[in-house]
């Protein structure tokens, strides 16, 4: 039931990414955005505040703030104590290079405030050939001054093959800090694409994974790895791609898409600049409603597991050419077989309108 209430949208997201800016200090092999370079038509400050405006009106609990690294927009400070101070709560990602000393003494002084510092591997050997050399013993100091001011943070990886065999050293890495960790898939988006073979975890490490969730029920997930409940126990999480039905990501310049995952043109809705703002785009679009009523169908449809997995994620078939109606590529029963090319899911939304 709780699947079919959320499958159809509601009246605001309950995620709602922000990515702040493209701007950012490092080059993530995997970068979803491929983040570097600051877009120079983003957002203004003034049109940012207009923006959280509307979501406090909408009452959009809280934000997912990122990039880019966030932090390195000039009024980052001052537009997250805007969001708070409208009673948004902020949760946002960071590579942790930019948290010195005043940044810490902010950070801990906030309420309803969530800091994820992001790292690839319990070691520098492990997580700085993906983010850098350097960035790992610098997001290790970054933990050290939050843990310093009591604050609880999270400690965000993206699972890859290389870093499976340290999940236990990270949570060790996590505990040692009282923090908590949380895990993210990889997906084939922005850089991601160029080393989602290199990188992506092999089926085997994915059923490890799957045992390794379900013994350490305090990791968060944020539902990336639904697609792994078919093994049998769902995983913790709402399992379904909530994509345009509970979920959005709104870009540098303004640009709404379906999931934050999903940053190519065919999956905006629109953009906040134009009329309507942001509730315009969440509550009309074509391609939202159309979300909204579709399912995966194909071999999916049929399979035993469907209520579990609801056919996978999106994005990630997206990116590797695959039919939105093919099984996801890291389905538990192997059909990679079954993928072919995907047809861009605007064109299948305004094909259903016409035929209305």
């Amino acid at each position: 039931m709780t699947y079919e209430v959320f499958r159809k949208g509601l009246d605001a997201p309950i995620c709602l990414t922000w990515e702040l800016t493209y701007g950012c200090n490092l080059r993530c092999v995997h970068c979803l955005s491929s983040s570097g370079k600051r877009r120079r038509d983003e957002l203004t400050t003034a049109e940012a505040r207009r923006l959280i405006d509307e979501w406090a009106e909408m009452q959009v609990f809280y934000i997912n703030v990122g990039g880019g690294e966030p932090m390195s927009r000039p009024d980052f400070f001052a537009l997250m104590d805007y969001a708070l101070d409208r009673s948004i709560g902020v949760k946002f990602s960071t590579n942790g290079t930019l948290i010195d000393d005043h940044a810490a003494d902010w950070i801990a002084s906030r309420d309803y405030l969530d800091v994820q510092i992001s790292v690839d591997g319990a070691t520098a050997q492990t997580s700085d050939p993906v983010r850098g050399e350097g960035s790992f013993k610098r997001a290790v100091r970054a933990m050290e001054r939050l843990a310093g001011r009591g604050f609880r943070f999270k400690i965000n990886a993206t699972v890859t093959r290389h870093n499976y065999p340290e999940l236990d050293a990270l949570y060790a890495l996590a505990s040692g800090y009282g923090a908590e960790l949380r895990l993210t898939r990889l997906r084939p988006s922005g850089r991601g694409v160029d080393v989602w073979d290199a990188l992506r975890p092999t089926h085997t490490q994915n059923r490890g994974l799957y045992d390794w969730l379900r013994a350490h029920r305090d990791v968060l997930t944020g539902d990336s790895f639904f697609h792994l409940s078919a093994y049998g126990e769902p995983m913790d999480g709402l399992n379904m791609c909530g994509a345009g039905r509970i979920v959005c990501c709104v870009d540098p310049v303004g640009e709404v898409y379906a999931c934050p995952f999903m940053l190519a043109p065919e999956f905006s809705g629109g953009n906040v600049r134009n009329e309507g703002g942001f509730a315009g785009v969440w509550r009309t679009s074509p391609l939202f409603a159309h979300l909204r009523q579709w399912q995966v169908g194909g071999s999916c449809k049929t399979c035993n597991a469907y209520s579990a997995c609801h056919g996978g994620c999106m994005a990630v078939k997206h990116f590797t050419g695959r039919s939105l109606d093919a099984p996801d590529p890291d389905c538990v029963f192997g059909s990679d077989d079954e993928a072919s090319v995907a047809a861009p899911l605007a064109a299948e939304a305004t094909a259903a309108q016409a035929a209305e």
